[in-house]
């Protein structure tokens, strides 16, 4: 069956990085644009980032351009949100997702989801 693993959370201090990883298994991986997304605590889930199967598009959302990097490596079925420059406001629990439809699209039905990896950002 379809699996993906979400690796990297915790605590860190405002102004510090994590690697967030997803490993995926049961899938071909290359057949999809892969994104993260996140849930804070009494708020909607919310998009982060989607790199498209070729590794060239991109996209992120507004509050973490220029602090996040999203990438995948399809050899190893994975992707990885770099993310920099932390703040309390980044605190939320990371879920990666596969998106058949692509960059520009949202996760649908067909799609599937990680259990999600909690960074907390303290001030």
């Amino acid at each position: 069956q379809v699996q993906l693993v979400e690796s990297g959370g915790g605590l860190v201090q405002a102004g510090g990085s994590l690697r967030l990883s997803c490993a995926a298994s049961g899938l071909t991986f290359s057949n999809y644009a892969m994104g993260w997304f996140r849930q804070a605590p009494g708020k909607e889930r919310e998009f982060v980032a989607v790199v498209s199967w070729t590794t060239i598009g991109k996209l992120y959302a507004d509050s973490v351009k220029g602090r996040f990097t999203i990438s995948r490596d399809n050899a190893k079925n994975t992707v990885y949100l770099q993310m920099n420059s932390l703040k309390p406001e980044d605190t939320a629990v990371y879920y990666c997702a596969t998106m058949e439809k692509g960059l520009g699209s949202t996760p649908n039905e067909n799609d599937y989801w990680g259990q999600g990896t909690q960074v907390t950002v303290s001030s």
